[in-house]
Order: structure tokens, then sequence, then C-alpha cells
């Protein structure tokens, strides 16, 4: 039984390192395409980009719970398989678009299927038996998509040598590859006596988020993971667009900065993450990644040469030790089969947070570098980022110190600091 998990999950390490080496090969070269589509400078681009990566989240948000609750009904591995589908169709309508209004239809299909991390992160809660294990386990995700981000991108840039389209083709063909390779290998992880019945009430976005009213123990933990998903957003949406603007970065050079994020981010999550975690426990490590997010964003805010930003990765990336704890301790409070409900709510307030942050980051930008602007002040988004995190930061510092002094109110704080004192095997 143990070997079979094992192997689970290196299937399903897999499957995520292919979708996320997928996504990273475009990214170095959305900017340019939608200059070109769109015929306005980086900083006006900023906005057209925020508004595909909010179409792409409306879509999430809508069909995010009605897929984790199939997948709850149905197992994991048919709505991953589809999902992967979705994304390769769409990386072959981007490839085509003639116009920026087809770059829309794309993001509409991707957001539809775009359930690869939510079913993932339901698989890896079904086959990780403790809470210091699924915070290692979810780790994996991280790893996948450091490591996605040290080969996408890389190897988008110098698809780009042959036309902006190229890393377009590409990034289809390593998600239909990807769907391939589930079908074969990806075995299914939720067993038949822990799926139940699938209800629409459960399966629509007000009903995902009504299922964590149901739950207050971890409400005002998931306002949190929705700040700090809202916060990441000024480097996300607009790390591109910020660097083109601000320091003349070619496709290869936002290329080579994300692979050196995809390295860090690799080496966090597939590492520090799993000797950090069980040494200092989930509270403290959710403290310091979060306090390392906000020091990293600060940073990136005042930057006034090229190389600070690489040097500036540094404190930021390190801030990823928090995700996978504070996702294990949330999903150490449901049980089993509800674990795709969870994840489904959990990727709806992403998708929340996907349409938000990008329309309030990158317009913060564009503002900010126009004549309109009272002042220049290109890094504005960062500093908001920052002050989400610093927010966050607060608000699970209340949660934790309530639960400490509440008996009765079911928490994971005690029972992963007890593990994390255990040798880990």
């Amino acid at each position: 039984m143990q070997s079979n998990k094992k192997g689970a999950l290196a299937f399903i390490f897999v499957t995520l390192l292919i979708d996320v080496m997928g996504w990273g090969l475009i990214i170095p070269v959305m900017a340019d395409l939608i200059i070109q589509l769109k015929g306005v400078k980086a900083n006006e681009a900023s906005t057209y980009g925020s508004y595909l990566i909010a179409v792409f989240a409306v879509m999430q948000f809508i069909f995010a719970p009605l897929v984790g609750n199939l997948s709850d009904r149905y197992g994991r591995r048919p709505v991953l398989l589809l999902s992967l589908l979705g994304f390769g169709i769409d990386y072959v309508i981007l490839a085509l678009a003639p116009t920026f209004s087809w770059l829309f239809v794309g993001r509409v299909i991707a957001g539809i299927t775009g359930a690869s991390f939510t079913t993932a992160s339901a698989y890896i809660a079904d086959v990780s038996p403790d809470e210091t294990t699924r915070a290692k386990n979810f780790g994996m995700i991280g790893a996948a998509f450091g490591l996605g981000f040290v080969l996408g991108p890389a190897l988008g840039a110098g698809l780009a040598s042959f036309g902006l389209r190229a890393p377009f083709w590409a990034a289809a063909g390593l998600c239909l590859l990807n769907c391939l390779y589930g079908y074969f290998i990806l075995p299914e992880s939720l067993s038949k006596e822990n799926r139940r019945p699938f209800e629409w009430k459960r399966a629509n976005p007000l009903g995902s988020l009504n299922f964590l009213k149901q739950h207050p123990e971890i409400m005002g933990l998931t306002v949190a993971f929705f700040l700090i998903y809202l916060g990441a957003q000024a480097v996300q949406s607009n790390w591109n667009f910020f660097t083109q603007y601000r320091f003349g970065w070619t496709e290869g050079m936002i290329g080579i900065s994300l692979t050196v994020v995809g390295v860090l981010v690799g080496a966090v999550q597939g590492g520090l993450t799993r000797v950090v975690v069980p040494k200092f426990g989930n509270e403290k490590s959710i403290y310091v990644g979060l306090g390392l997010y906000a020091l990293g964003m600060v940073l990136f805010g005042f930057a006034t040469e090229s190389w600070m930003m690489f040097a500036f990765l540094v404190p930021y990336c390190l801030g990823g030790i928090c995700g996978p704890s504070l996702q294990s301790v949330i999903a150490g409070h449901v049980q089993a089969n509800q674990q795709g409900e969870l994840q489904g709510a959990l990727t709806s307030l992403m998708s929340l947070t996907t349409i938000a942050g990008p329309l309030i980051m990158n317009n913060s930008f564009a503002f900010f570098t126009s004549p309109r602007a009272p002042f220049q002040f290109p890094g504005v988004h960062f500093i908001l980022g920052a002050i989400c995190m610093v927010l966050s930061i607060i608000l699970i510092y209340r949660v934790f110190n309530k639960e400490k002094k509440n008996p009765d109110v079911r928490h994971v704080l005690e029972d992963t600091q007890a593990a994390a004192e255990m040798p880990v095997h």
C-alpha cells in the first residue's frame, strides 16, 4: 500500500510538472503577443493582460466547484484528464489567434476545464495519512511548479526565436502528451467507499463558498488564504510587463528570471519545506514564510537595477514555506470525502483573487506609470501585495491564538507540533 501511494505521488508530480511547463512556456512571449496584437506599449499591455487573466479566473470560479464535486463523485482521474485536454485545446487556439479577441476564447476554455491543481490537491489529500505528511506532500505542488518554471520559461524563451507562436504549439503538445500519460499511467486515488453523491447545490460558486461557511473553524484561515493569493498577484500577473517597462527586459531575460524563480521555488518546496515544516511546525512556518513574502515584495517595489530583481527573488521565494503548511492545516479540518469540495472551494477563492488581483495590481502599475499619476511609482503594486501579506499574518495569528485558548475548537496545531517532533522516515 505504501509503495502504491509513493507511486501515485510520483505520477501526480510528473502530471503537474508537464502542466506547469506548458504554462511556463508561454509567459515570456505573452506580453509581446499582446503588444503585437493591440499595438500598445508594455505598461498599457499590462491592462490587457489583466483582462485575459481575469476572464480565465471568472470561468474557473464558476466551474471549479463543479469540477471538485465531480471528482468527489466519480474520482480524481477522469476529471484531471479532461482538464488537461482543455488546456491543450486552449494553447492551440492561442497559437492560431489572429486577433486579441481570440485570446479570450482560449482563456475561457482553459478556465472551464482548468482543474488540474484543484484535483491534484484532492488527490494528494487522498493518499496522505496525516497532517505532517500532507504538508510535505502538498509541497510537491510547489516543487512541480518550481521545476516546471525552470524548464518551461527557458524553453519558451528559446522557442521564441522561431516566432511568438512557437511556444504555444509546444505548450499544446505538452498538455496533450500529459493527458495521454495520465490516461495510461495515472491510477485512481479516491476509493468507492469514500465517494459521495453529486449535488448541484454544492457544485456552484456560492454553494462552494457556503461550504466554507459551514466550517467556521477554518473561516479565518481561508480569509488569510484569500489575502495571500491576492497579494501574490502583484508578482504573478505583472512580472513580465513590469520588468519589460522598468528595465527593458527581452523575452530571453524574462525567461531567465522565471527559470531562476523555478530553481528557487523547486528548492524551497521540494527540499526546504520537507525539512522546515517537521522541525518548526506549521504555525512557525506560516509566519516566517509570510514575513519573507512581504519583505521580498517591498524590495521589488523599490528596485532600481535589474540585478536587484534577481537578488530579491531569494527572500520572496523562501516565503513559499508557508503555503503547504497553511493548506495542510485547512485540509486537516474536513473529512476525506469532502477534500474535493474543499479544494474546489479554495480554488474558487484563488479564482476570485485572480479576478480582482490582476485588475488591481496591473492597473495600479499602469496608472502610476502614466501621465495622469500624481507621482511616478512603477513598483506600487508590490507594496499593495506586501500589505496583503502583513494583514494575513495578523489574521492567522488571531485564529491560532483563539484555537490555543479554546480547547473545544478543533484544530491541527497541537497534532502537527507533536508529529513534528517524531523522526521522519
